[in-house]
């Protein structure tokens, strides 16, 4: 094969994908005027479902208009030689690899921040705030910014270097010493990221005594679940949607449930969709996850590892001198559709774990007021209740609202 084949198979590995994409995104935006299913007639009224439509096509011609302008400057700066020129001004500054690597990775991710902070601005300041939606301050759009950034550059720069430096010493084995680096990584950051990084753009205060507390101890202790940690989050500080997470393990595992959550939602709904995230926890899905991040990191490093040495690699993305950040960059290419796959795989088992929590929560609790929650933050997030079939397979991680809906009462 050659340099000039490779290239043609990157470029045509970004537009079918990006075909791909839109061809979903155009079927089930036909399927937005689909009347409610029967079952959901109580979420909206018919003004309310009426707002809800114009909220759902007006973000989805805003993301055909974003991924389009995204996918013509990613060729773009293909076709033009633009990871060469990056490469070129990376070794003006440096000699060593590392640092070469640091800088080039700096300078494509600053750009591409800056080039897409328009759209992001107008998601935010227009379209969600047109539905009454954010509650987001330009001090705060711009300081998430920032620390975005500079997180980026502390963890993500360190682990980068790291790997660069394996690579450096190892050769083709490094892929073992970085599987090992990440894998202690992500348990790390799912033990601690609540103590560590969530403190960086929320704030956390544990949920004050009274009748929602106490609902939530009796239920805990009712299903032998040592719940020390209760949290509640200033989401509202961004938005008025509202989520509830469940994070760590052993003596860091804590829930965390949004201030727009406890606002939204009546006690006993507020238990049931705790009940939901105990469920993830009973039924080992965290520890599930977990491992089958790690070994699809594994996977990943080990595929790296037999093609980043390829100069064909760099040559295909013009550069003329090898190097493991430019193989980086074209692997992660070549090696979407792969990734592609193992996101459907991913999300198939996330749904069904999004089934058995629910089960859960129906059989140690109450179904009704998790069905109740999950309609009125549905509602409160003017969520489409009709998506096409294939679009769930593709992208949603849970499943609709009208599949969990069936499933919960299909147990009664």
């Amino acid at each position: 094969m050659t340099a000039e084949t490779l290239f043609y198979i990157i470029i045509a590995i970004i537009i079918i994908d990006f075909i791909i994409d839109k061809i979903l995104d155009a079927v089930n935006a036909k399927h937005f005027n689909d009347p409610i299913p029967p079952e959901l007639t109580d979420v909206y009224d018919k003004e309310e479902y009426e707002r809800s439509q114009r909220y759902k096509k007006e973000r989805f011609k805003f993301g055909m208009i974003s991924s389009t302008f995204s996918v013509l400057l990613t060729l773009g700066f293909i076709i033009f030689d633009g990871f060469s020129f990056v490469d070129q001004l990376a070794r003006n500054f440096s000699d060593s690899n590392i640092l070469v690597a640091l800088i080039f990775f700096g300078i494509i991710m600053l750009g591409s921040d800056i080039l897409m902070t328009p759209f992001s601005w107008y998601s935010t300041f227009v379209i969600e705030e047109k539905y009454g939606f954010n509650k987001t301050t330009k001090r705060t759009f711009f300081l998430d910014k920032v620390k975005g950034l500079v997180m980026s550059a502390i963890i993500g720069g360190g682990i980068l270097a790291l790997i660069v430096w394996f690579y450096q010493f190892a050769g083709d084995n490094f892929w073992w010493y970085a599987w090992i680096l990440i894998a202690v990584f992500s348990v790390f950051m799912n033990m601690f990221y609540a103590k560590l990084i969530v403190p960086l753009f929320n704030k956390q205060t544990p949920l004050r005594e009274g009748s929602l507390r106490t609902k939530i101890e009796q239920y805990a202790k009712s299903v032998g679940f040592q719940l020390d940690n209760i949290f509640v989050i200033d989401g509202s500080k961004r938005s008025t949607k509202a989520n509830a997470y469940f994070s760590g393990f052993g003596r860091e595992k804590r829930i965390t449930l949004y201030d727009t959550l406890i606002n939204d939602l009546e006690e006993e709904e507020i238990v049931a969709v705790l009940a939901h995230e105990v469920g993830h926890y009973k039924k080992n899905h965290i520890i599930v996850n977990l491992i089958a991040s790690v070994l699809t990191t594994g996977f990943t490093l080990w595929l790296l590892s037999l093609f980043v040495g390829n100069p064909l690699l760099s040559e295909a993305l013009g550069v003329a001198t090898p190097s493991f950040h430019i193989g980086l960059v074209a692997f992660g290419i070549l090696y979407s559709p792969i990734s592609e796959i193992t996101g459907l795989v991913m999300n198939y088992i996330s749904r069904k774990f999004e089934y058995q929590a629910d089960n859960y929560a129906r059989n140690t609790y109450n179904g009704d007021s998790l069905i109740s929650s999950l309609k009125r933050l549905s509602k409160n997030t003017l969520s489409n209740l009709t998506p096409h079939k294939a679009y769930i397979f593709v992208h949603y991680s849970h499943p609709s609202l009208l599949q969990r809906y069936r499933n919960l009462k299909a147990q009664f």
